[in-house]
């Protein structure tokens, strides 16, 4: 596992985008992952990627943007404190920034896409403090409205209810540094944030342009890509509304498709990176290399 900080590189005209990897996590697939098709569907499908039987793997993969109006760091993985545990495959970030030279105080932005524990955790380093000391920190404002929500977190339950205590001790934490967007604001040149809610309330994908190139980076409008980009209407438990998480896997991946467009999942394997093909009535990715 010593080869899991790593970092590759593309460019999107003149925008950098660097893929940091956080890790990749494996494990046996849990009951009701996915939550609209049974059991079986999903190993099946799981075995026809390649993985031994009944086995998942995950990657995490946070990305940083060199612009001309500076340097954004786009999710931030699940931690610094995670990754120094004995045996950690996760909490790699800053490892891997340091694979690919990038000093955390060299980032301007950080760019969150939502809420979600592996996305928000790395904001905080193992001592307490911010992780990243110079970044102001932008975040969706339909995703800080749900979480700040006094009644919604007073109702939550379960993982929910965690959910909100980890995002309250977080960003509690970084205080004034933490500013809002809207979806279709331009967050720096080249860089705008595009509405895909349904993963979460506030759910928030980034469109890369420069010199006529684009690439959409999803975050999580699909989670593993061998099950939810090949079937884009099965549901994980993970989405808050499965029906409206489909719909934006639909509408995104038919964009991307007709316009042949570079797309950069959190979720995908190292370096995250691929093409959309519409086949049936699903997708399939078609991984790139690390150039």
């Amino acid at each position: 596992m010593m080869d899991l900080p790593r970092a590759a590189s593309r460019d999107v005209g003149a925008i950098r985008v660097t893929t940091v990897a956080d890790g990749v996590r494996r494990f046996p697939l849990p009951d009701g992952l996915v939550v609209n098709v049974d059991r079986r569907a999903v190993l099946a499908a799981l075995e026809a990627s390649g993985l031994p039987p009944g086995q998942m793997e995950m990657y995490d993969n946070p990305v940083v943007i060199d612009t001309a109006g500076g340097r954004v760091l786009i999710d931030t993985g699940f931690g610094e404190a995670c990754g120094q545990a004995k045996g950690a495959t996760s909490g790699l970030l800053l490892r891997s920034l340091a694979v690919a030279g990038i000093d955390p105080e060299s980032i301007d932005v950080v760019v969150i896409s939502h809420f979600h524990v592996d996305h928000v955790s790395g904001l905080i380093a193992a001592d307490g403090t911010p992780a990243f000391p110079r970044a102001r920190v932008l975040v969706p404002a339909p995703e800080w409205a749900f979480w700040m929500d006094d009644a919604r977190m007073a109702a939550a339950q379960g993982r929910v209810a965690d959910l909100f205590a980890l995002n309250r001790r977080i960003f509690a934490r970084l205080g004034e540094r933490v500013s809002r967007f809207a979806w279709a604001d331009e967050l720096l040149p080249g860089l705008t944030a595009i509405g895909t809610p349904g993963h979460t309330p506030g759910h928030t994908s980034f469109l890369v342009r420069s010199g006529g190139r684009s690439m959409l980076v999803q975050s999580d409008v699909t989670n593993t890509p061998t099950l939810f980009v090949v079937h884009p209407d099965w549901q994980i438990f993970l989405d808050m509304d499965g029906v409206e998480a489909a719909a934006q896997r639909h509408r995104i991946y038919d964009l991307a498709a007709s316009e042949d467009m570079l797309v950069q999942g959190f979720h995908f394997p190292f370096p995250s990176r691929g093409t959309i093909v519409k086949v049936g009535s699903g997708y399939r990715l078609v991984a790139q290399d690390e150039l």
